[in-house]
């Protein structure tokens, strides 16, 4: 195992909180914010940047037991994980709980392309500084 790239969880982390802001603010004008009252500032952003950093600890551990050689060898697994993790952990979990809510299909498909936009962001982040 190589050792966990700390520069890389934690620019990750701070990217995936900007595209949750420019996902939920500018590009698609939804009215909803990152978190309520997150973009204030007194808000709770802290709260989705702690969800964003302890994911991308377990990447950046998870890209650390894969090793410096096979990514080098295979870049697209940065992208396989990080993607793979969101469509088959995240999404089904989000999507779940807004079916349980009754949110209407268009904004549950809004938030799961958030969360999977988020987590391909950390994959270029650990791709770029691997």
């Amino acid at each position: 195992m190589g050792p966990v790239n700390w520069l890389a969880v934690i620019l990750a982390a701070a990217l995936a909180v900007a595209v949750g802001l420019v996902w939920n603010g500018p590009l698609f004008r939804s009215g909803r914010p990152l978190l309520g009252g997150a973009q204030t500032a007194g808000g709770k952003l802290w709260l989705p940047a702690l969800v964003f950093l302890l994911s991308a600890i377990m990447l950046g551990h998870n890209f650390a037991r894969i090793g410096a050689e096979t990514l080098a060898f295979k870049p697209w697994l940065y992208f396989m994980q990080t993607g793979g993790t969101a469509l088959f952990f995240v999404l089904p979990a989000v999507w779940l709980t807004h079916a349980r809510t009754g949110t209407e299909p268009t904004k549950r498909l809004l938030d799961c392309g958030f969360w999977l936009a988020a987590y391909l962001a950390m994959g270029v982040v650990f791709w770029a500084l691997g």
